[in-house]
């Protein structure tokens, strides 16, 4: 057991004996410079913590720390407003809606939703769709799913839909325990031309897997499910809060129906998800809220009730209003943190798209380093697939005999933020037989560096030689 309690760089005395941790050794990332990334975050400068709690939430910026305190010093309502304040935030506010669309490569910002994270935006498209399900519908999820992802669609087919006089099938698709890769053949096994919609991880939180989006889309436009909208083929519900973070996503490419993420794993603050829709789907699509703004304006009478247009007809009631502003703002500092001055020259979407391959690509690099250090321990199971490039940077892991809480307050005690539970993965954690169906989660980002990774493998280390 690691006891006394440390924190950041006094930390690496107890490990190491190398006096103080440097931060800036591995900076030969042409694009991706940690250490100019890390100086935005005063949350890590002033307090030293070494954050692999990522896939969970992230730190948020001076920059939207300031811009938070300077919205709320000219606040007002938007959309119903006729003050200056109310005029300026209201541009904001749709302004936001713009950057967040082409942040993800959506042709129409219009397409977008917002809701207050990827759970209420999965539960917004099954309570849209639920009055569309027929009997003898079915849904396709699988055992790596997020709860998010899966509960909702558990509760439309075993709670909500038998109370109508319907039954849905919910079809789980497994994956491969040994690599952690989805199972295809058996997905396409699942998928008939009753399947209305297929819901799958980008990447999963447990196992950091990332399923081939387009054979996924694939098989659902070969389904033959006819939607009462005229569209042939099952829906493709995409959960992205582990792929929009640290993935070039561009929805018009991928060809998915819907995609849902949340902007505080990617330095946002919480309480803001984003939810993009196909437009063919999004037009006859029913609202998930009713209230007011979502209806157009004076169109309220005792016989008949108007819509407002896309998107503010799924936006019922006040807003997270600067939540929103700062959500589309970070779309853009992202790209600036990781770029700085470099490529100004070609378009906005390219220079997102280089962005987000440089998040990855340097990602992967501490992903492999953690993955093929964890693996030689003795007693350390890692999950999940072994290749850095076939996951996102989420290495979950036990160390025999002992808790992983247990492994997680210890790594605390020398200044480590992990996680340990089971992550709201609980179908795979049972999948994969792990008792009890818990695990502990290193999970880094942008500002984290290989050091604090070669100092997290140390303690790891020591933990399990206890």
């Amino acid at each position: 057991m690691i006891s006394g309690k440390a924190s950041g760089s006094d930390a690496v005395n107890i490990l190491s004996g190398s006096g103080k941790m440097d931060f800036n050794l591995d900076e030969t990332h042409t694009l991706l410079q940690p250490s100019s990334i890390r100086e935005h975050f005063p949350a890590i400068m002033k307090g030293k913590r070494i954050c692999t709690n990522n896939a969970a939430t992230t730190q948020i910026p001076q920059e939207l720390l300031d811009m938070s305190r300077e919205l709320y010093s000219q606040y007002d309502n938007v959309h119903r407003g006729q003050s200056s304040a109310s005029i300026r935030i209201t541009e904001k506010f749709e302004e936001a809606y713009k950057k967040i669309a082409a942040f993800i490569g959506s042709k129409d910002w219009r397409n977008v939703l917002l809701y207050r994270g990827t759970t209420e935006a999965i539960n917004a498209v099954m309570y849209s769709l639920m009055t569309e399900f027929e009997d003898g519908d079915n849904i396709v999820t699988t055992h790596m799913e997020h709860n998010s992802n899966y509960i909702p669609w558990y509760a439309l087919c075993r709670e909500i839909t038998p109370k109508f006089g319907r039954k849905i099938e919910l079809r789980i698709a497994g994956f491969d325990r040994e690599s952690g890769e989805l199972d295809l053949e058996d997905l396409e096994r699942k998928v008939d031309e009753k399947t209305k919609i297929i819901c799958c991880t980008g990447a999963s939180n447990f196992l950091g897997t990332k399923p081939p989006i387009e054979k996924i889309v694939s098989i659902g436009r070969k389904s033959g499910y006819q939607h009462p909208n005229g569209l042939s083929g099952s829906y493709v519900l995409i959960d992205g809060a582990h792929l929009v973070p640290n993935t070039p996503v561009d929805v018009e490419k991928m060809g998915i129906d819907f995609l849902a993420w949340s902007f505080h794993k990617m330095l946002a603050p919480v309480g803001v998800g984003g939810l993009f829709v196909r437009r063919e789907i999004l037009e006859t699509l029913m609202p998930f809220q009713y209230g007011g703004d979502m209806i157009a304006e004076g169109k309220v009478t005792a016989e008949k009730v108007e819509y407002n247009e896309l998107p503010w007809k799924f936006t019922a009631g006040t807003p997270n209003i600067i939540g929103t502003i700062l959500a589309g703002e970070v779309t853009e500092l992202i790209v600036d943190m990781v770029l700085g001055e470099r490529y100004r020259h070609i378009s906005k979407e390219e220079r997102t798209e280089k962005a987000m391959e440089a998040i990855q690509e340097y990602e992967r690099g501490l992903t492999q380093y953690l993955i093929d250090e964890l693996t030689s321990i003795d007693g350390v199971t890692v999950y999940g697939p072994k290749d850095a490039s076939r996951k996102t940077s989420v290495i979950s892991f036990n160390i025999a005999g002992q808790h992983p809480m247990d492994v997680a307050r210890q790594l605390d005690e020398v200044g480590i933020e992990s996680r340990a539970g089971c992550h709201c993965a609980t179908l795979a954690h049972h999948y994969l037989g792990i008792n009890p169906p818990a695990s502990c989660r290193i999970s880094p980002y942008i500002y984290n560096t290989m050091e604090e990774m070669r100092y997290v493998v140390r303690a790891i280390g020591k933990i399990a030689s206890a």
